[in-house]
């Protein structure tokens, strides 16, 4: 996953927005997916990124499809329409991607950048990614199985009963934490400064919020599984937009899991 220093940002609080306190929303019975943003499989040609959350967004035409030329406008409307996020969330990574970062885009406009871009190592990809290999075994753009299987079995996504069918913010730190582990045995070359680490706890903080239950206070296995391995949102299982900003509880959700696998 990406992000990371974004994420750094917004979730460790230094960019926040407005949210009132969320009521239950979301259904787990069986959904439909919005006219016009049914999910398909990128072709041939289609940029992705190393980041299950932007190609969902691409995957289901919140973002252009092809994943090319993508511009402040398009993640502006994506974040909002497809997660509900307000634009602050996104506009601090739009503004690495084309500002801070600037060897990052490929477009030949330094406003815009293809989805793929952002697997340049070390801007805004890094090591220690769930459901991606570090740089130094070859590939950190593709999903990687090798990877997320851990990561899924730490999640307790594999055979799970119906009365355990949550991901909590606990079972999150602790799958990322092992995850960060194993990556820096594994990899000789692993780096990770303090941002960066601020920025992966943050990456653990987003898919949750976005993938958030607010009624039984976590994230349902079966979203999480669908959102990592298929780059779907899950509608079809349930999912409906929350109805309430998220920005504000990425930060609470990041505080949370800072607590439970420390502050070094």
């Amino acid at each position: 996953m990406i992000l990371s220093m974004l994420l750094g940002y917004v979730a460790s609080g230094l960019m926040v927005g407005t949210q009132a306190v969320p009521s239950p929303v979301n259904s787990h019975a069986s959904g439909h997916e919005p006219a016009g943003h049914e999910w398909q499989k990128p072709g041939p040609f289609d940029s992705r990124a190393p980041c299950p959350g932007l190609n969902s967004l691409a995957n289901h035409g919140w973002l252009p499809r092809h994943g090319k030329n993508i511009t402040y406008d398009d993640i502006k409307y994506a974040a909002y329409h497809g997660y509900n996020y307000t634009e602050d969330v996104y506009e601090i990574f739009y503004i690495l991607a084309t500002q801070v970062f600037t060897n990052i885009s490929t477009t030949g406009n330094a406003s815009t950048f293809n989805l793929e871009d952002l697997a340049r190592h070390n801007t805004i990809e890094q090591d220690g990614s769930l459901s991606r290999n570090d740089i130094y075994f070859g590939d950190n753009l593709h999903f990687s199985a090798p990877v997320w299987e851990p990561v899924a079995e730490d999640l307790g996504l594999k055979g799970y009963a119906a009365n355990d069918s949550y991901v909590t913010i606990e079972t999150a730190a602790k799958a990322y934490l092992a995850r960060q582990e194993a990556a820096q045995a594994a990899n000789p070359a692993f780096t990770v400064s303090f941002t960066q680490r601020n920025g992966t706890r943050g990456t653990t903080a987003l898919y949750l919020a976005t993938l958030w239950d607010y009624g039984a206070k976590a994230a349902p296995k079966a979203w999480v599984d669908t959102f990592f391995t298929e780059e779907r949102i899950p509608y079809l299982e349930g999912y409906t937009t929350p109805k309430h900003k998220n920005t504000d509880f990425i930060h609470e959700l990041f505080v949370a899991i800072e607590e439970l696998v420390g502050f070094d």
